[in-house]
């Protein structure tokens, strides 16, 4: 049967609970020549009253050392943004033409508030953001752009082209239209005694005047179609004399835009062409191409 054995060694106790914060403390697992007993040395150093006293001392002296840094770096900044202003007066000075004066202000200090002087490469800089732009730029969009640029300058030219025809209608025709012709078409005249042929746009209204051999009181008028829709008033009217029965007597044509009326000349006097008649004018008109 096992016994326990007993020994005269003490074994002893922990040292944590007992550690002496002195200076004259040893190395863990030394004994102390004065008291006997092993002491650990301990990590760090417990908080005091005096060490706090010491850490608010320093506080003051950092914060003055901080303010003069920044103060330091204030004067370089400052030291170097006045020489760049200065190499900047140079470049501006050796770019001026001899005529010009220098300007007084030249290598004077920049003011907080004032605008920054115009550097030399600021237009090549806003060309090359440009380009670059443009370089950038889907086709789509430039595609988009071209169209509308042309279907403005379309429509530009449409509205010039509208204007000079009836400017030049005007000029030609009047208001209301008017146009006139002296023709000898057998009607009581003669070649040196024409009759007096007077086309008018009234209104949309397509009349024609005759006066045989000049004489107004047998003045005779021809009623034609009647024009609609806006700006039919202001459409020129005119006429033209040919044989197209070929009985060797001027039948009479009314012009208008695309459209040609035949006045078939009978018995001293014009009539519209009948039924019968017109596919002979028809192919008369295709012929000559009247």
């Amino acid at each position: 049967m096992p016994v326990l054995e007993s020994t005269d060694h003490i074994i002893p106790r922990s040292a944590l609970p007992h550690r002496p914060i002195t200076a004259g403390t040893r190395k863990a697992g030394k004994k102390s020549a004065a008291t006997g007993t092993s002491t650990i040395i301990p990590v760090a150093q417990r908080a005091s009253r005096l060490q706090t006293k010491q850490t608010e001392e320093k506080e003051p002296e950092k914060d003055k050392e901080k303010a003069n840094s920044d103060n330091d770096n204030a004067n370089k900044e400052e030291v170097t943004e006045w020489k760049q202003d200065a190499a900047d007066d140079e470049a501006t000075k050796l770019l001026r033409p001899s005529s010009t004066p220098p300007s007084t202000t030249t290598g004077s200090k920049k003011r907080p508030g004032s605008a920054p002087p115009a550097r030399v490469g600021d237009k090549d800089k806003g060309a090359s953001l440009r380009s670059r732009f443009v370089r950038r730029a889907h086709p789509a969009l430039l595609l988009g752009v071209g169209m509308i640029t042309m279907l403005v300058l379309w429509t530009l030219l449409t509205l010039a082209i509208g204007w000079w025809n009836t400017t030049w209608d005007d000029i030609h025709y009047g208001r209301p239209r008017t146009f006139q012709t002296d023709v000898a078409v057998g009607h009581n005249d003669s070649a040196s005694n024409p009759s007096h042929f007077i086309a008018l746009n009234l209104n949309g209204r397509i009349e024609v005047i005759e006066f045989p051999g000049g004489d107004a009181s047998k003045a005779r008028i021809y009623i034609g179609p009647q024009l609609y829709g806006a700006g039919q008033e202001l459409i020129p009217v005119t006429l033209s004399f040919v044989d197209v029965k070929g009985n060797h007597q001027p039948d009479m044509i009314i012009r208008f835009q695309d459209t040609r009326i035949v006045y078939v000349n009978d018995q001293g006097g014009f009539r519209p062409a009948r039924p019968d008649e017109l596919q002979a004018v028809q192919q008369y008109l295709q012929k000559h191409g009247q």
